[in-house]
């Protein structure tokens, strides 16, 4: 049996704020879902997002998860994120290949890399 990533859970405490980065940013499309849930789908196919309220008791960003989006070339395509409003640090150069990092409105990890690609 071949088992399938298609899906993360982010639990945040402001599912709209979030849902708004995925989509502005990344080209997401937001669904609302039962329970103040939010259903995030890529135009390709990319991995899922599911948006859960944060419970209550519990700290934003306990969990840790850093989501990676794979691109091509890291400097241009940080350059039309920033175009955007989306700052991201500076970029790091892994074995081969390049990445950057940012956070979304609920703290969580991400980042953009061209490791798939074989960098540079």
């Amino acid at each position: 049996m071949t088992y399938l990533l298609n899906r993360l859970t982010l639990y945040v405490r402001d599912v709209e704020a979030v849902a708004e980065f995925y989509c502005r940013h990344f080209g997401y499309t937001a669904r609302p879902a039962d329970g103040g849930l939010i259903e995030l789908h890529s135009l390709d196919e990319g991995c899922q997002l599911l948006l859960h309220p944060l419970a209550k008791g519990r700290k934003a960003g306990q969990t840790l998860v850093k989501l990676v989006f794979q691109v091509e070339d890291v400097v241009s395509e940080k350059s039309v994120l920033a175009k955007k409003g989306l700052e991201f640090g500076p970029i790091h150069q892994g074995n081969g290949y390049q990445f950057a990092n940012t956070k979304d409105p609920a703290g969580n990890a991400v980042s953009i890399s061209n490791r798939v690609f074989g960098g540079s």
